[in-house]
C-alpha cells in the first residue's frame, strides 16, 4: 500500500466535504487513510481508553510520516528503508487494534511450555510470566504498594511480547507477499532471518530479554533501595540509559528529564481513569431519560476524551524522543 499524504487523491475538496460531514465536525488528520481508519474505529465496539489511545498512535503515525515526506523530497530516503518501516508501522497499528481485517490468532506465547493450560492464578497468559509473579506474590519480600508496582511491571511486558508477535507475523507476511516465498521458512530459522534483516524486530527481542530478567531479577531479590522510578515505561528508558555508556553527566540530566516524563505517564495514567469513570456515568445518565442532564454529561465526556487523547499523544512523542536521544548519545559514545 502507497503512503497517501495530503498531495494527490487528498484534496483540499476532499478535506473540505469531510469538514461539512454528518456531524459537521473537521477531519482528525491530514493523511486520507489515517482518517479512514479513525472512522472505522469510531463504527467499532472499543473501549474509551483504548479509543484513545488508538488516536495517539494515528497522531504519532501522522507525524513521521509528513516528515519522512519532507526526507523524501530531499532525498533522504534512497533506498525506502524509512517508507517500509512507516508502512509496517501502520499494518502494526491496525493489528493492535483488530482493524486489519483477521481474527487476532497472536496469542501470547511463549516459545517454551506451549502446552501450558490456563489454570487459576494465571494472570498474564504466559506461563513464565504467571510462574514469576505467583513466586513474587508468595514471597513475603514486597509491601501491597510494591506489589502494585510491579503488576504493572508485569503488565507492561504481557503488552510488550504482544506488540512483538505482531511485528513479526506483519514482517513475517510481508515478506512472503514481497518475495513470492513458496515455501517459507519454518520456526526459528524464519525468526533469525528476520532478526537479521529487520533490526526493529531483533532490537524488540533484545528488550523483551532484558526486561524479563529484571523481572526475574526483581521476583527473587525485591526492589533495591535506589529504585529511581515506578512507571514500567520510564523504567525501561532508564535501563536502556544505563547500558548505552553514557557519560556520569548525561545519566544525571538524563535522569532530571525522565522524572519530568514520569510525572506526565502518570498524569496521563489519571486522565485515562478518569475517562472510564466518566463514560459509566454517561451510560447511566442515558437511562434517566433526562436529555439536558445528558447533554451536559456528553459536554464533559467528549472534552475529557480530547484531552486524553492529547495528552496521549505528547507522552509517545515524549518517549520517542527519550528513546531517540539514548540511542543516539550512546552510538556517539561507541564510536569514539
Amino acid at each position: 500500500m502507497k503512503l497517501q499524504f495530503l498531495a494527490g487523491k487528498y484534496s483540499r475538496d476532499v478535506n473540505e466535504a469531510k469538514q461539512s460531514g454528518n456531524d459537521g465536525q473537521t477531519v482528525d488528520f491530514r493523511i486520507a487513510k489515517l482518517n479512514q481508519v479513525w472512522e472505522k474505529a469510531q463504527r467499532m465496539q472499543m473501549s474509551p481508553v483504548r479509543h484513545a489511545e488508538l488516536h495517539s498512535d494515528l497522531k504519532i503515525q501522522e507525524k513521521d510520516e509528513l516528515l519522512w515526506k519532507k526526507l523524501k523530497v530531499e532525498g533522504l530516503d534512497e533506498n525506502g528503508e524509512k517508507e517500509a518501516q512507516l508502512r509496517r508501522n501502520f499494518n502494526v497499528i491496525l493489528a493492535k487494534y483488530g482493524m486489519d481485517g483477521k481474527r487476532d490468532a497472536r496469542s501470547l506465547e511463549s516459545n517454551s511450555l506451549k502446552d501450558h493450560e490456563a489454570k487459576e492464578g494465571d494472570v498474564f497468559e504466559d506461563p513464565r510470566l504467571d510462574k514469576l509473579w505467583n513466586k513474587a506474590q508468595g514471597s513475603g519480600k514486597f509491601t501491597n504498594e510494591e506489589l502494585h508496582n510491579l503488576k504493572k511491571e508485569f503488565q507492561h511486558h504481557k503488552d510488550k511480547i504482544h506488540e512483538y508477535n505482531i511485528l513479526m507475523d506483519t514482517v513475517s507476511r510481508t515478506e512472503e507477499i514481497h518475495k513470492n516465498v513458496i515455501s517459507p521458512l519454518e520456526g526459528d530459522t524464519k525468526e533469525h532471518k528476520l532478526h537479521q534483516k529487520h533490526s526493529d524486530l531483533k532490537n524488540k527481542m533484545r528488550d523483551l530479554n532484558q526486561g524479563f530478567e529484571r523481572l526475574r531479577k526483581i521476583s527473587h531479590e525485591g526492589f533495591t533501595e535506589d529504585s529511581e522510578f515506578r512507571e514500567p515505561r520510564v523504567i525501561e528508558l532508564w535501563e536502556a540509559a544505563k547500558r548505552a555508556n553514557l557519560s556520569k553527566d548525561e545519566l544525571e540530566s538524563l535522569k532530571e528529564e525522565l522524572h519530568h516524563f514520569e510525572t506526565k505517564v502518570e498524569k496521563h495514567s489519571h486522565y485515562q481513569e478518569q475517562l472510564e469513570l466518566s463514560h459509566q456515568k454517561m451510560q447511566h445518565v442515558e437511562t434517566l431519560g433526562d436529555e439536558e442532564h445528558l447533554k451536559r454529561t456528553q459536554d464533559k465526556y467528549n472534552t475529557l476524551a480530547e484531552r486524553t487523547r492529547e495528552m496521549g499523544y505528547k507522552m509517545k512523542k515524549h518517549m520517542q524522543d527519550l528513546s531517540n536521544k539514548i540511542s543516539r548519545q550512546g552510538l556517539e559514545h561507541n564510536e569514539l
